[in-house]
């Protein structure tokens, strides 16, 4: 077998390969004999047909069946000769099989790109400093109150206030025709909560049970809703009834109800602050480290391999899919075009992939890797958030063969905290505003 590897491009590699005429027709022959066992030939009992008539029964067949085992079984053995590592199945041209002459295929595949990678040891950044407000806890704490109260009917006649719950239908139109996803007959608002649209609660202000009113709405071309995103659409609106929240008194009886060994409200706040810390710790933990990385890869610039790029697009196309489809609708139900959908999410999916080389890269340099040690934590950590048992976690993840993408998540998170430890950290008095300054030493 010869083998000779083409250079595309820095990612894209042709593999050549052509194998022996002698090689060619011992798997021919071989094929015929296992065939010559089974085939069933008018006249001829079984294992007693001739070759040539074999052939001219089965020839095709033999030479499709021949070709796709000769590649399969060389393959490997080449991209081992020309020391290459393809990132995922390769793109196989072939010419066609003859008895008694060598056989040649190509193989298009893609590797991980070479870079010089320096200058990531000793970066300076800033990291913002932690700072939870009392207006923080008070905003949670009233969060917490608003779950466990209870709306209630209001039963004077009176307009609607901000901070009401209206029940109200509507239906919504383009241009006088009628949208039959844009309607409710039985919708519930919190007035002045952003939720539906700014414009379109404010105009249910003042409003009055069993008023109606036609509202004018232009959303924005980047509201979350796909559907009316950029249209001017008309709401023929009419109040059903209007509806309060009835909230609990803050004080210590209702923090030991919370449950969760509670001592008293101050406790409650003290968990609150807590929680908040944590949440503000790890916010300005994430973006000091997507700092650090920026200001590793912005003088970087390499091709990124396409297989990645499009196995990372997929993944965010499929988790928007599900996201939908838990919402009850579908991708085509929310406006939104496939093809859209993928130009969109393909910048940051070539950020994420040009990180993940660059990780990657760091690692196997410093000798970083994910042992047995780090995958158990892992699954402690996940029950532990989770409420879920360890081992089971595992199993999932194994039936589902998730553990090697786990472990590309780990290695990823081993490697930036490694950088992190040898950073110049900067501490900053303004909190989620990291920015990198100074110079770097590698």
């Amino acid at each position: 077998m010869k083998t000779t590897l083409e250079e595309i491009s820095s990612v894209k590699k042709k593999l050549l390969v052509e194998i022996d005429p002698e090689e060619v027709n011992r798997k021919i022959d071989a094929s015929y004999r296992e065939l010559r066992k089974s085939a069933k030939i008018p006249g001829f009992r079984p294992g007693k047909a001739p070759r040539k008539i074999l052939e001219s029964y089965f020839s095709e067949k033999v030479e499709e069946n021949v070709t796709r085992d000769l590649i399969a079984e060389t393959f490997a053995k080449a991209i081992e000769q020309v020391n290459t590592a393809p990132l995922g199945p390769p793109l196989v041209e072939k010419e066609p099989l003859k008895p008694g002459k060598a056989f040649k295929y190509s193989a298009l595949v893609e590797v991980r790109p070479e870079f010089e990678l320096k200058n990531y040891i000793g970066v300076e950044v800033e990291r913002g400093t932690c700072f939870v407000s009392d207006e923080e806890i008070r905003n949670q704490l009233d969060q917490i109150r608003e779950a466990h109260g209870t709306l209630v009917t209001v039963e004077q006649d009176r307009p609607i206030r901000e901070g009401d719950y209206a029940v109200l239908e509507y239906e919504g139109f383009e241009q006088e025709r009628p949208l039959k996803d844009i309607r409710s007959t039985n919708f519930l608002i919190k007035v002045g909560s952003g939720e539906f649209h700014p414009d379109f609660e404010t105009a249910l202000i003042g409003l009055r049970k069993g008023d109606e009113k036609e509202i004018n709405v232009h959303f924005e071309k980047d509201f979350r809703d796909s559907r009316v995103a950029g249209k001017a659409l008309l709401f023929k609106v009419r109040i059903i009834g209007i509806k309060e929240m009835d909230l609990p008194e803050l004080n210590d009886e209702f923090a030991r109800g919370l449950g969760a060994d509670f001592k008293d409200l101050s406790d409650l706040k003290e968990r609150i602050k807590n929680t908040l810390v944590t949440r503000e710790e790890e916010r300005i933990d994430k973006e000091m480290k997507e700092a650090l990385l920026q200001k590793i890869s912005e003088h970087l610039d390499f091709e990124l391999p396409q297989i990645l790029v499009e196995s990372e697009i997929n993944l965010g196309v499929e988790n928007i899919r599900q996201n939908l489809m838990r919402s009850g609708i579908s991708m085509e139900k929310a406006g939104l075009s496939e093809e859209k959908v993928r130009n969109d999410l393909r910048p940051a999916c070539e950020k994420r992939v040009k990180n993940m080389l660059i990780l990657s890269e760091i690692a196997n340099r410093e000798s970083i890797t994910i042992n047995e040690e780090d995958l158990n934590r892992s699954f402690e950590e996940l029950a532990s958030s989770t409420g879920q048992d360890a081992e089971t976690l595992r199993k999932y993840y194994e039936a589902r063969n998730m553990i090697d993408s786990l472990r590309q998540k780990l290695l990823e998170e081993k490697t930036l905290n490694y950088l992190v430890e040898h950073a110049k950290i900067l501490e900053t008095k303004e909190s989620g505003n990291n920015k990198i300054s100074g110079s770097e030493k590698g």
